[in-house]
């Protein structure tokens, strides 16, 4: 691994790489990182995770079926909303 330093960073661009940090819960280091591979397109490398991953498949069928029929309310239109 190479390291690199970077120099003459405005202070926008600071701001925003803090606040970008602080949205996907990462270190700056990482963030610059993923950003940085994401704009090169490299593949695979620093792609944003939200997080999820480790969860898919862990529903049993019982508890899909609760949450298809949780989320059936959201599917729903209220016509008297709309008139």
């Amino acid at each position: 691994m190479r390291h690199l330093t970077i120099r003459n960073v405005s202070d926008e661009l600071a701001d925003r790489l803090e606040a970008e940090k602080r949205v996907r819960g990462r270190s700056l280091n990482q963030t610059v990182l993923d950003l940085l591979s994401q704009a090169l397109g490299l593949d695979g490398v620093g792609r944003h995770s939200n997080g999820l991953k480790a969860l898919a498949g862990t529903l049993s069928a019982a508890e899909v079926e609760e949450l298809e029929s949780a989320l059936q309310l959201t599917r729903e239109i209220d016509e008297e909303l709309w008139r």
